[in-house]
C-alpha cells in the first residue's frame, strides 16, 4: 500500500498531464457510447476498436473514418459524434468551465493553470474572461455558418434534414473536424460558391486561434495587432494562396480532379483544397486521384496545420514561421531573428525546433511502422499518418482498409497530434532537476 501511495505521489498531475489524461478519458467515454447498438442504423455494435477510432477522430477533431458517417451511424450516433467534436474543438477544460460558470462555482488556481495550457496563453491574467469569449464567439460563428449553409441545404434536403445538416457541418468545419453526413463530403457542392466559401471561412476562422480574434476586435488595423496575430495572419495567407496556386497548376489537367470543371469551379475547388489542410478533412474533389506531387504538397500543408490556441492541429503556423525566419536569419548572417521589427526570443526558437522535430520523427516512425502492417504505398501511408498527426482527416483510401493494429496506431497518432507533441512530452516525461553547474562549451562541425 505504501508503495502504491509512493507512486501516486510521484505522478504529479501537472497541467499538460491533466490535458492529456482529460482528452484520453473523453475518447474512452465516446468509444463506449459509439459501441452501443443504438449508435448504428443496423442496431449492431461496430466493435470497440472501430468505436475507439471514431471517438478519437471526433475528439481530436480529425475526420478520419472507418465507415461512412452518413450511411452507418444512426441519429444517436451522429449526435454523439458532433458533441465529441464540439468538446474536442473547444477543449474539455473549456467545457468543464462552462458547467462551473453555469453552476456559479469559482474557477480554482489549478483549473486556471490547465486552461492556460489548453489555450496556449502566456499568463493567467483574464483567463476566465477569455474562456467566456471563446464560448460565446464559437457558438456565434457556428450559428452564422449554419444559417448560411441552410440557404443551400434546406432547399436540397428539406427543412428538418437541412437544418440538422447545416448545424452539423458548421460545427464540424469551425472545429476543423471534417466529418460529414452528406455521404461524399462536399463533392456534390464542388461548384457551389456559398457552401464552399462558408466551409472555408469557418475552417480558416477556427484555425486562427481565439487570441487572434480578441486582438482583431480590440485593435483595428493590421499595424496595431500583436506580433503573434501578425505572424499567424501572414503565414496563413501565404499558405492558403500558395497552396491554391500549386493545386490549380498541378491538377488543372487531371481528369480525376479538375479537368471536367469550368474555370470558376477550378479556382473554387483549388481554393477549397488549399484550405482543408489547415486541418479540416472535407474535400470537394477525389483526393485519391490527385497526382503524387499534389499529395506531397498537401502533406507539407497538413504537417504545418493551423495556429496555436485554435481548433486546428499540426506543428502550427507560428512554429513554421519561426523556423523559416530563423533559417533566413542564419543565411543572411544575422545574429537575431527579427519579424515585424520585433526580435524573437531564443526560447521560442528552441521550442519551435523541438515541436517540428518531434512531429517529424513521429510521422516518419509511424509511416514506417504502418508499412509492416498495411498493404498500401509509402506515399499513401505517409499521407494518412500526417493527416492523423495534423488532425486533418484526409485519406487516399487507406482508412477504411486499415488493420486493427493500424487503427490503433493511427488512433494514438491522432491523440498525440491533438494534445500536441510538446505537451505530450511535458506530460509524461520525467522532469530533470535543475543542474547546479554548467558544462564547458564545445564545438562541432555542422552542415
Amino acid at each position: 500500500m505504501k508503495l502504491i501511495k509512493k507512486h501516486l505521489n510521484r505522478l504529479e498531475l501537472n497541467p499538460p498531464r491533466v490535458l492529456a489524461l482529460g482528452f484520453g478519458t473523453l475518447i474512452l467515454l465516446g468509444a463506449l457510447l459509439l459501441n452501443l447498438p443504438i449508435a448504428s442504423k443496423s442496431e449492431e455494435s461496430i466493435g470497440f476498436i472501430n468505436s475507439l477510432f471514431t471517438s478519437a477522430s471526433a475528439v481530436c477533431v480529425t475526420g478520419l473514418v472507418v465507415v461512412n458517417t452518413a450511411a452507418y451511424w444512426s441519429l444517436f450516433g451522429q449526435i454523439v459524434i458532433i458533441i465529441l467534436i464540439q468538446m474536442g474543438g473547444l477543449g474539455f477544460m473549456t467545457m468543464a468551465t462552462i458547467v462551473a460558470l453555469l453552476l456559479g462555482k469559482k474557477i480554482t488556481l489549478k483549473e486556471r493553470l490547465i486552461i492556460k495550457e489548453q489555450l496556449n496563453q502566456e499568463t493567467m491574467s483574464g483567463l476566465v474572461k477569455l474562456t467566456r469569449y471563446v464560448i460565446f464567439s464559437t457558438f456565434l460563428i457556428e450559428g452564422i455558418g449554419a444559417i448560411l449553409l441552410s440557404t443551400r441545404f434546406i432547399p436540397k434536403f428539406g427543412l428538418v434534414k437541412g437544418i440538422w445538416f447545416s448545424i452539423f457541418h458548421a460545427i464540424s468545419a469551425f472545429c476543423n473536424a471534417g466529418f460529414d453526413i452528406i455521404g461524399n463530403s462536399m463533392v456534390p457542392f464542388v461548384g457551389d460558391f456559398v457552401v464552399n466559401m462558408t466551409i472555408c471561412f469557418l475552417i480558416i476562422i477556427g484555425g486562427l486561434g481565439f487570441s487572434v480574434y480578441i486582438d482583431i476586435s480590440r485593435n483595428k488595423g493590421f499595424k496595431k495587432l500583436h506580433l503573434h496575430s501578425k505572424l499567424v495572419i501572414s503565414i496563413t495567407t501565404i499558405l492558403v494562396i500558395g497552396g491554391m496556386l500549386i493545386f490549380y497548376m498541378t491538377e488543372k489537367n487531371n481528369p480525376g480532379t479538375l479537368l471536367d470543371l469550368n474555370g470558376k469551379e477550378k479556382f473554387l475547388a483549388s481554393f477549397f483544397q488549399s484550405v482543408i489542410p489547415r486541418t479540416a478533412g472535407f474535400n470537394s474533389v477525389d483526393i485519391s486521384k490527385m497526382h503524387d506531387t499534389t499529395a506531397f504538397i498537401m502533406i507539407i500543408l497538413m504537417y504545418i496545420g493551423g495556429s496555436p490556441g485554435s481548433t486546428a492541429g499540426g506543428i502550427k503556423t507560428t512554429t513554421f514561421g519561426t523556423i523559416l525566419l530563423t533559417t533566413i536569419a542564419v543565411i543572411k548572417g544575422n545574429k537575431d531573428v527579427v519579424v515585424f521589427k520585433k526580435r524573437l526570443n531564443q526560447d521560442i526558437i528552441n521550442r519551435s525546433l523541438a515541436i517540428a522535430s518531434i512531429g517529424l520523427i513521429l510521422i516518419v516512425s509511424v509511416s514506417i511502422l504502418l508499412t509492416l502492417t498495411e498493404n498500401a504505398t509509402f506515399l499513401n501511408l505517409l499521407f494518412e499518418t500526417t493527416s492523423a498527426f495534423g488532425t486533418v482527416g484526409l485519406t487516399r483510401g487507406v482508412t477504411p482498409n486499415l488493420s486493427n493494429i493500424g487503427k490503433v496506431i493511427i488512433t494514438l497518432t491522432m491523440y498525440a497530434g491533438r494534445v500536441g507533441p510538446l505537451t505530450m512530452a511535458f506530460a509524461f516525461a520525467q522532469r530533470q532537476k535543475q543542474a547546479l553547474y554548467r558544462h564547458s562549451e564545445g564545438n562541432i562541425m555542422v552542415g
